[in-house]
């Protein structure tokens, strides 16, 4: 995983994208559908109508990256809204990337005595 400074803000577009758009389309995506700078350094989350690929965006101050990922089962958990923009902390990202419900997840039980 790419190491992401701390105070990031964490953009997941809602609705579906076209996955065949690469940096320069997603970056155009979020100026004029999100209505945000995506040169302000702030990472842009997407994902693709099958639910099993997301792409990010991240200008770091040197150059825009892209990142994707493709989930081999399952989807990725999306907002049911279709538009507009949802902030995410770095935890929900990590959890979202991992294919786990960043809405609301779960502490594992641990038990209490040994034996």
């Amino acid at each position: 995983m790419i190491h992401l400074p701390s105070g990031l803000k964490i953009w997941l577009a809602a609705g579906t994208t076209d996955m065949r758009l690469g940096m320069p389309g997603l970056a155009l995506k979020v100026q004029q559908f999100l209505g945000k700078d995506p040169y302000v350094g702030d990472v842009f989350v997407f994902r693709g109508r099958r639910g099993d690929l997301v792409k990010l965006i991240w200008h770091d101050g040197i150059g825009l990256s892209l990142y994707a990922k493709r989930i081999e089962r399952g989807y990725f958990i999306w907002p049911s809204a279709k538009d507009g923009a949802l902030h995410l902390s770095a935890s929900q990202l990590s959890c979202l990337l991992e294919g786990i419900d960043w809405r609301n997840p779960q502490k594992t039980w641990r038990p209490e005595l040994a034996g």
